[in-house]
């Protein structure tokens, strides 16, 4: 980058941002629509009890668990825009076979598990990637500003896209409903292939062992006084958050009676709310300190779920499971710019992607044991109670988070120091 793009504070003065925006909101529109047709899938077409979502669950992240900090070493040992290419390609792929088998009739619950698997693999690199990518495209000042736009991007698509999803399911029916992400995610890959970006090479030696990479990707964010009670509480947020969300479309379709196309708007309603929610952020930020502004989003988690657990079997409940998600998805709207954006800021460019790949393989990881586990407890206990286990353990995080040296993370905080030699480096923050 030139010194006039370095210093800007506008991510679309950054050449490759605007594409790779492009890029990250098509594919999420995509994945909006796949998500809702998915969860109709199993409940509807396929019949799958609440334990057998949870297991398709548990696929999409397992990967995440077993291999992302390994993950996070390779991605550091490589340049970041080509895994980001491969990745999507791959995705697509994948995808693709569903409608396939579902035309040929050899699609189950089984089958649907052993292609989450490899897709969730996928998605693991291209997230540690992805995250990792973005401070090489746009500069310090930008970063914050491009991490807002890209939320309000998926906030956007999680608005419009189950409704969109709702409609095409009652056309096309959910397998061909799913071809929309496979080809979203080839044009995300195909668009980002475009993408002109000279990447500094791997600071790392190959023949490093990797097991010492690993562990220093480890202690980074364990030993970093703001990162580590951030990461250990987001990591039991992801737990009890994929116990809720696995019985949610049961619970609602099942338990509280809401159609295919209620169940889109209060999808939508969370991508409103996040829209809302990533427009508030920054100012919400300056007036109260970001480390504040994230507790004060993970308090609002609970709540959203209380409205859900409180809805009632008919017409009244879709209006309480809308407004449960719409506040949902504010409070990931509200929180998590500022996450992603501190986290960047204080990572020097050689660990981004172990620290990416070390918070998210246990944050998605979590999914592998919360989505089992709330499924089981759904099928034993029954929905409700499972769902009130959940809210209260979210709760628990929010406690947890507000009471941590987190709190008291400052706008300072979420600008990288400059070197002596007009480089970039990390230093841990706080008393």
């Amino acid at each position: 980058m030139g010194a006039g793009v370095r210093s800007t504070t506008r991510p679309r003065d950054c050449p490759g941002y605007p594409r790779l925006w492009t890029a990250s909101t098509v594919s999420d529109f995509g994945s909006y629509i796949t998500a809702l047709a998915l969860s109709l899938l199993l409940v509807k077409t396929l019949n799958a009890s609440a334990a057998e979502v949870g297991l398709v669950n548990a696929a999409r992240w397992v990967s995440y668990l077993l291999f992302g900090l390994l993950v996070g070493v390779f991605v550091d040992r490589r340049r970041r825009l080509p895994l980001l290419v491969a990745t999507d390609i791959g995705s697509a792929v994948l995808l693709g076979v569903i409608p396939v088998l579902a035309a040929v009739g050899g699609l189950s619950v089984p089958v649907v598990i052993a292609l989450m698997v490899p897709f969730g693999l996928l998605s693991l690199v291209n997230d540690a990637a992805s995250m990792s990518f973005l401070p090489r495209l746009v500069p310090p000042p930008a970063l914050e500003t491009a991490n807002v736009q890209l939320q309000q991007s998926a906030s956007a698509a999680q608005t419009a896209g189950p409704l969109v999803g709702g409609g095409l399911v009652a056309w096309l029916g959910p397998p061909l409903t799913i071809v929309v992400d496979a080809v979203s995610y080839l044009f995300s890959g195909l668009l980002l292939a475009t993408i002109r970006v000279v990447e500094p090479p791997p600071s790392s030696s190959p023949r490093r062992r990797v097991f010492v990479e690993l562990r220093e990707g480890v202690a980074w964010v364990y030993r970093h006084p703001m990162l580590r009670p951030m990461a250990l509480s987001t990591h039991g947020w992801f737990l009890f958050n994929s116990m809720l969300l696995t019985v949610f479309a049961p619970f609602a379709v099942r338990v509280a009676g809401v159609s295919s196309f209620g169940l889109g708007v209060a999808y939508a309603g969370a991508g409103l709310g996040g829209v809302v929610g990533t427009a508030v952020s920054a100012r919400a930020g300056r007036l109260i300190g970001p480390g504040r502004t994230v507790v004060l989003a993970q308090a609002l988690f609970p709540v959203a779920f209380t409205l859900i657990v409180l809805a009632p079997h008919g017409g009244p409940a879709v209006v309480l499971v809308t407004a449960g998600l719409s506040v949902f998805g504010f409070a990931v709207g509200l929180g998590s710019p500022i996450e992603q954006t501190y986290r960047q800021a204080v990572t020097p460019d050689r660990l981004q992607g172990r620290m990416v790949a070390t918070i998210r393989s246990f944050n998605w990881g979590m999914n592998a044991i919360g989505g089992p586990v709330g499924g089981v407890l759904a099928d034993t206990i029954g929905y409700r109670r499972t769902l009130w286990i959940g809210t209260a353990g979210v709760a628990a995080m929010a406690v947890w988070l507000g009471c941590s040296r987190f709190r008291r993370i400052t706008l300072a905080d979420m600008v990288p120091a400059p070197s002596p030699s007009g480089g970039e480096v990390s230093r841990p923050t706080g008393p």
